[in-house]
């Protein structure tokens, strides 16, 4: 299995959806992704994704 690297698109599911994002930060066994943007908190959505768990775009 090929592991992400930062700036990386990739693909995961959360809750039964699929989302798309892009790597931020690569660590030993997870990813960081941003895949959104909250515009009243004016911040990034993130999340951390298992390297099992998701597809690079």
């Amino acid at each position: 299995m090929a592991t992400a690297k930062i700036g990386d698109n990739i693909v995961f599911k959360r809750e039964g959806k699929s989302y798309e994002g892009i790597v931020t930060v690569v660590r030993e066994n997870s990813v960081i992704v941003e895949y959104g943007y909250n515009k009243a908190k004016g911040e990034p959505i993130t999340t951390i994704v298992n390297h099992k768990n998701y597809k690079i775009t």
